[in-house]
């Protein structure tokens, strides 16, 4: 068995092992309609469509967009424009939920949706290549730049430990509405890079994080802001050689999606997908013992639907 045969086999048993528990089956059936009735779920788990159909469904059964935005709110989404590679490669969020997520947010009365990231690999390049900024501006949204140092602002993150300080972009200290949409994928550094790590693209300074033990800054930043809505992006998933990925060689299609308000019960929900136990996750295990979520799947009312 070669290399790339055992990776699939392992991503498949991970899938299988995240499918007992985020996607069950219930009388021989997908939970779907019977579960949309209900809108207090602490987690929705979506696979088997595209990713504007899934987040529609999706967010339809926590109580629909205006359960999250206001008329007249500012709304920040937040994806991962890193790359400078095309959506195939998903190296990025993917540019098809991202149009979909501000699309909605408009409907729902916001009054701009801004997003940026601040990219590993030139900033005009990814944005452009990824997809995400025509996306964002044929769904009506405004796409800023978070190249430039000018753009972040001093604060403190009070309950820090390895990480009390930090410049922040000003969209995402300005924004009413936070919504986080990370795709899942391998990272070299941090196992997986999910919700906590896309906060990464949120600040100037990322090198401090890998310099200061990395998992602990994941996760003090994360307490800084909790999003209001975080969207896992797991259509396509890099399985090897992230974040960046060398080809789509390295990418395997799930066609899934996982959304919270509780960012750390989506990172565990996304860990599991992944194939990895949440508490190997070392920002997922901190974050949980700073009770900035809950990482026990088992403790959460979850929504499962198959398109």
């Amino acid at each position: 068995m070669d290399r790339r045969d055992f990776l699939k086999k392992t991503i498949s048993g991970g899938i299988a092992a995240g499918s007992t528990l985020v996607f069950p089956k219930i009388d021989g059936l997908w939970a779907d309609s019977r579960g949309d009735v209900k809108t207090d779920w602490d987690l929705v788990a979506v696979r088997g469509g595209e990713p504007g159909p899934m987040f529609d469904r999706a967010i339809a059964s926590l109580g629909g967009m205006k359960s999250f935005v206001p008329k007249g709110s500012k709304v920040l989404v937040k994806p991962n424009i890193g790359w400078d590679v095309p959506p195939e490669r998903a190296g990025n969020t993917h540019p098809a939920l991202v149009g979909r997520i501000v699309e909605q947010s408009l409907s729902a009365g916001a009054e701009v949706v801004t997003v940026f990231d601040h990219t590993c690999d030139n900033w005009i390049r990814s944005y452009q290549n990824s997809g995400i900024e025509k996306a964002v501006k044929d769904a009506g949204g405004k796409i800023v730049s978070g190249d430039s140092e000018g753009y972040y602002q001093k604060v403190e993150i009070p309950m820090g430990k390895r990480l009390t300080r930090a410049k922040v972009h000003e969209a995402f200290l300005e924004a009413d509405v936070f919504i986080n949409v990370p795709v899942l994928k391998h990272h070299s550094s941090s196992m997986v890079t999910i919700g906590m790590k896309n906060l990464m693209g949120a600040v100037w300074d990322r090198w401090y994080w890998h310099r200061n033990d990395l998992h602990q800054c994941i996760a003090d930043f994360a307490s800084f802001r909790a999003p209001d809505l975080t969207v896992v992006d797991a259509y396509n998933v890099m399985t090897r050689n992230g974040p960046r990925g060398v080809s789509v060689n390295d990418v395997v299609s799930m066609k899934a999606m996982v959304l919270s308000r509780d960012f750390v019960a989506a990172d565990a929900a996304a860990a599991k997908l992944f194939g990895t136990e949440p508490g190997d996750v070392r920002h997922i295990s901190i974050a949980s013992g700073m009770k900035l979520g809950n990482m026990n799947l088992q403790d959460l009312s979850i929504n499962r639907i198959k398109l």
